[in-house]
């Protein structure tokens, strides 16, 4: 997802890998494993904000929110933003059964109408 998401930013600005790795300062070698899915994306915000300036994303725009998020999925991480909101967070298990087709529990499916019902 990530590895795509840049590779296709960093080509329709006419920009070549080792230019793009200059810029941002990552090595050639390891951003073309980023960008084929070989390697995690980085997670250092400052990293991130320096692919997003290259790219021309606006920190805070909702492509910089989708930057983010794929270079999260792509790494197994639960984005921050998830995890500070305990209601969310405690939806997610019933939200992971649901995408798997498992049966929610009748309990599952209290707690989630009692949530819609306070909303």
């Amino acid at each position: 997802m990530f590895g795509e998401f840049i590779k296709e930013r960093r080509i329709a600005k006419g920009v070549s890998l080792r230019e793009f790795c200059k810029w941002i300062e990552i090595d050639p070698s390891n951003l073309s494993k980023v960008e084929r899915g070989l390697l995690a994306p980085p997670q250092d915000e400052e990293k991130l904000r320096k692919i997003a300036q290259v790219l021309g994303i606006k920190f805070g725009s909702p492509l910089w929110k989708e930057m983010q998020d794929k270079a999260n999925i792509d790494a197994g991480i639960i984005p921050e933003d998830i995890l500070s909101d305990e209601r969310v967070l405690n939806s997610l298990p019933m939200f992971f059964r649901t995408i798997r087709s498992e049966k929610p529990t009748s309990e599952d499916l209290g707690k989630l109408i009692d949530m819609i019902r306070k909303e």
